[in-house]
């Protein structure tokens, strides 16, 4: 247990306000907020005069230890968490997914044997729906009742290897909504991709720049609108995780308009940087960006992106943090198809939004938080235990310099890999200091960490920040019948 803790003079930032106070933490938990607070003697002090206190950032997306493509991915739950921390994030949301055929509870628990003993900051799972039977389903009931899993993803892509279809979906969705849990969907269009993959291989596109023409954002936009469609025919909330395009935030944006209870989550790699890499004359840079929605060229997209975000188009931010080293990514040399997909983001998700949210001038402090860390807190129906500095919580904090800079490299960061697709990026907004669960973890660029300190927050269904909408709906018939007389007239003969 961490020793009681005491924040000294700056300036909270929740979700609805920014106020002056203390911020006393004792037994893991936020204890007293105010000012002039009076504490234990020998409680250990930070001075936060002039700067933030924040909620600790929630990535909603990570994939950490994750075996894909024949390999695995090089930050593992200590690696990546210890980079989480770095950045100012004090829990992730990771992702079991099963092999097609396998069982969903088996691979839970042999994830849970993977995380656990690494983890240095709090985390839950996600569970992939990979493929359908009454047996899943039925899996699916045990997660959610017996296993704090209240989040379940299906792919439209990765053909032959995730990817699901339309039928497969609907099944899914349905289950998902009888159990009050949340769907979510990786969307493009799996089929069209594995056809215009051949189509780049024959015209002799090898490299990286194939991976982006093969998914154009129209196969992206068609995705997403079609899982929308899917889940609003049986009332079932949708969640679309790593908005890649201009194309499927206006799909998500339009659905959201029509009533439909859809959230968007574009993604640090999506906000910070745009797919022209993927034509850099070395392939290994080029590589380095392959991740699957590809970035796009249009170089207006990440800022497209962000004014959706700060004006509550798109709803918060996860990263999708999947890292491969150069040499991993060279099984694709000679054919685009065969590179890792996945990049970086975990430790650089909170000043990537600070520079191209809060500094641009888009958002402010509260509408950070929110993007950050409270939305998903409230999505993923683990609010008010996190995401925000009330007292009761958990003290998962960080002090933020807003105005202080750091260059992002790969020769500084915490991730175990090579390559940083923000490498020479300047943000303002720093973290200074990450407590997890009243624990300094972080303290002005150095790391103390502990393997196995992060504990599995289980999260219950029927989270009121997403079912609200739905239940009421489900007290309105979807569909009348018309009574009427029976027809008695002729009918024809058929032979």
């Amino acid at each position: 247990m961490a020793a009681p803790l005491l924040i000294r003079g700056g300036t909270c930032v929740n979700e609805d306000r920014a106020f002056r106070a203390d911020v006393f933490c004792e037994n893991g938990t936020i204890a007293a907020v105010g000012e002039n607070l009076s504490v234990p003697e020998g409680t250990e002090t930070i001075d936060a005069t002039g700067k933030y206190v924040l909620p600790g950032g929630i990535d909603t997306h990570t994939h950490m230890q994750l075996p894909f493509m024949g390999t695995q991915a090089a930050d593992d739950f200590y690696a990546g968490t210890r980079a989480a921390l770095a950045g100012g994030t004090t829990m992730i949301l990771d992702f079991v997914l099963p092999n097609k055929g396998e069982s969903l509870l088996s691979a839970y628990e042999k994830w849970r044997g993977w995380a656990d003993p690494k983890v240095c900051c709090d985390y839950s799972f996600h569970v992939g729906v990979t493929w359908w039977s009454d047996e899943v389903g039925k899996e699916m009931e045990v997660l959610c009742r017996d296993k704090g899993v209240n989040s379940f993803k299906l792919f439209m892509a990765y053909k032959d290897v995730y990817m699901v279809n339309d039928k497969e979906m609907y099944h899914a969705f349905c289950k998902i909504k009888e159990l009050k849990a949340l769907a979510q969907v990786h969307a493009e269009n799996g089929d069209v991709i594995a056809e215009k993959s051949k189509e780049m291989n024959d015209l002799g596109i090898t490299g990286p720049e194939g991976h982006e023409m093969c998914r154009p954002e129209e196969v992206e936009g068609e995705a997403t609108n079609r899982a929308i469609v899917l889940a609003n025919q049986v009332n079932c909330p949708l969640y679309v995780v790593h908005v890649m395009s201009r194309c499927a935030a206006d799909v998500i944006c339009a659905a959201r308009r029509r009533g439909c209870v859809v959230f968007g989550e574009p993604i640090a790699a999506s906000l910070g940087v745009d797919g022209s890499h993927y034509w850099h004359k070395c392939w290994r840079h080029a590589a380095g960006y392959v991740m699957g929605p590809p970035l796009r060229p249009d170089t207006t997209t990440p800022g497209y992106l962000m004014d959706l975000l700060a004006n509550g188009d798109l709803q918060l931010t996860g990263t999708d943090n999947c890292t491969f080293n150069g040499n991993q990514k060279a099984l694709g040399k000679d054919d685009f198809r065969k590179i890792p997909n996945g990049v970086n983001g975990v430790e650089d998700r909170m000043s990537v939004v600070w520079e191209k949210g809060v500094h641009s001038g888009k958002m402010d402090a509260c509408r950070f938080v929110s993007v950050t860390s409270t939305t998903a807190a409230k999505i993923f129906n683990m609010y008010p235990q996190k995401g925000v500095i009330r007292v009761g919580s958990d003290a998962d904090l960080v002090v933020w310099d807003g105005e202080a800079t750091r260059v992002i490299s790969s020769k500084t960061h915490h991730h175990a890999v090579d390559f940083n697709i923000f490498e020479g990026l300047e943000c303002h907004g720093v973290p200074l200091v990450t407590i997890t669960r009243g624990k300094i973890a972080y303290n002005k660029g150095k790391l103390d960490v502990v393997r196995g300190w992060g504990r599995f927050i289980p999260r219950s269904v029927d989270a009121p920040f997403v079912y609200s909408r739905v239940r009421q709906r489900d007290t309105i018939p979807r569909y009348v019948k018309v009574d009427r007389e029976p027809y008695t007239g002729p009918v024809i003969q058929l032979d």
